[in-house]
């Protein structure tokens, strides 16, 4: 789908015309000349009142119909990029030309443009009947050049994580991954670096290649490292890149692997987040590790009393394979650390237990201060996303002392396994700021609505991205 802004006064041939009308059929600013050209009949036989998350396609002229989103008592951000992921679904032509932009609030047409393409998105590789959505270009009335084209990448950025994530397991191998991920990043200037096993053997990942040690798909690492003229502050980003996750030896029931394809998603998160922030040219360093494995079941995987020993940090007592996500974050954060960035976060599909807590809205913010939480909830704002802070309860570090090794995987507890995992974690983070941002409940939408669309969200990309705005504007100053 194409986004384009276009003059104050369109062509309207062959197109719908997206207007924004708050309750009681108040037309939003900038829209009330083409509201008065509606038929008032056609609305009220429709039953159209502008509530939130209403749409009604009605008759106009010079157009070949209108479309007319209800925002409710008030236009916001995130009304009108969720009116904007309606309106891409609603209509049955190829164009839209859309009044939202002139709406009179702050970035609307960052709004429209990231909830028509965030809308818009449909994942078909896999579909043999049906079509697919009929609108190919969306026309933002008035908007801004620049504002539509950063929201661009941005939503393109997370789409591409949505696309990983729905791939299915059998298609993205993690050598597989790891390809794709250096083909994205050869269009800029991000430097890769691919890790195979021999390599990863030789820099003595132990905790990786415990997870990998069941699967006969290789595990990789990726660095992608961003080093633009000038940038004087640096984010360390982390994801876990479990391509599939059987659970290993602690082996899931069935149900519960119905959709661990989408393991992998902090992975593709910080990846997708590092080459929009690349292509907007933010002037901050980053250094971007993916561990990327399978968790497998064969006679050669790690069994439940193990000890590994990662890169850097604790020796680890394995008790639940399960759990082992954390075992490859601790590799990822011991190689991010040797690069030193001011600021390290770690994105992960990490426990049921947030999802518990959360939601599958929300996602969990663990960090090593109050401070570096507050940048992520600040940026998360920003973005538009839903993050809550928990506590990293230092206290419950006590539950995961071993007898063997310096720390247990797991507590053996069934509760606070969130923060127990967080706690983990923490043990490999270093002692500079930190956060863990644990999406395991968001990771993948439930339904579709508004920007949102069934299946995997992208949730973490614009956050990271707005986290790095912040940390560019910071080290300038």
């Amino acid at each position: 789908m194409e986004v384009r802004v276009v003059p104050s006064e369109p062509d309207l041939t062959d197109a719908t015309l997206v207007i924004g009308v708050l309750r009681e059929l108040q037309p939003t600013p900038g829209s009330e000349t083409a509201f008065a050209r509606v038929d008032s009949l056609a609305l009220e036989a429709a039953g159209f009142e502008g509530k939130k998350g209403e749409s009604v396609v009605v008759p106009y002229p010079e157009a070949r119909a209108a479309l007319l989103v209800g925002l409710g008592e008030e236009a916001d951000f995130d009304t009108v990029r969720a009116a904007s992921g309606v309106a891409v679904r609603t209509v049955k032509t190829s164009r839209l030309v859309s009044l939202l932009p002139t709406i009179g609030i702050e970035q609307a047409t960052r709004a429209v443009t990231e909830g028509s393409l965030l809308g818009g998105f449909q994942f078909r590789d896999y579909k043999t009947n049906g079509d697919g959505l009929s609108v190919t270009v969306v026309e933002l009335v008035g908007g801004d050049e620049t504002e539509m084209q950063e929201a661009s990448v941005v939503a393109e950025a997370t789409n591409r994580t949505r696309a990983w994530v729905n791939t299915p397991a059998m298609d993205l191998s993690p050598s597989d991954f790891a390809s794709q991920i250096e083909e994205l990043a050869s269009s800029t200037s991000i430097e890769v670096d691919v890790w195979d096993r021999p390599r990863i053997e030789d820099e003595g990942l132990g905790a990786l290649l415990g997870v990998a040690a069941g699967s006969d798909r290789d595990p990789r690492l990726v660095v992608l490292s961003y080093r633009p003229d000038g940038a004087t502050s640096h984010l360390g980003l982390v994801g876990k890149g479990i391509t599939f996750d059987s659970g290993g030896l602690s082996i899931k029931p069935a149900s519960g692997m119905e959709d661990m394809k989408d393991d992998m998603a902090g992975a593709a998160t910080v990846v997708a987040a590092t080459v929009a922030i690349a292509q907007l040219q933010l002037p901050i360093n980053v250094t971007c590790v993916t561990p990327i494995t399978d968790n497998a079941i064969s006679g050669d995987a790690t069994r439940p009393g193990d000890v590994l020993r990662p890169v850097e940090g604790p020796t680890i007592e394995v008790l639940n394979t399960d759990a082992e996500g954390r075992l490859v974050l601790a590799d990822g954060l011991g190689i991010v650390r040797r690069h030193q960035p001011d600021m390290i976060v770690d994105v992960a599909t990490l426990t049921g237990a947030a999802r518990v807590a959360l939601g599958d809205r929300i996602a969990a913010v663990f960090a090593s201060d109050d401070e570096t939480a507050e940048k992520v909830l600040a940026a998360a704002s920003r973005a538009g996303e839903h993050f809550w802070q928990m506590p990293l309860f230092k206290d419950y570090r006590k539950s995961l002392d071993s007898n063997i090794a310096d720390i247990k995987n797991v507590s053996g507890s069934r509760y606070g396994g969130a923060i127990v995992a967080a706690v983990f974690l923490a043990e490999y983070a270093g002692d500079g700021p930190w956060a863990h941002l644990d999406i395991a409940g968001p990771a993948m939408s439930r339904e579709t609505n508004g920007d949102h669309v069934k299946g995997a969200s992208g949730i973490g990309v614009r956050t990271l991205v707005e986290l790095a705005r912040a940390g560019a504007a910071m080290g300038s100053g």
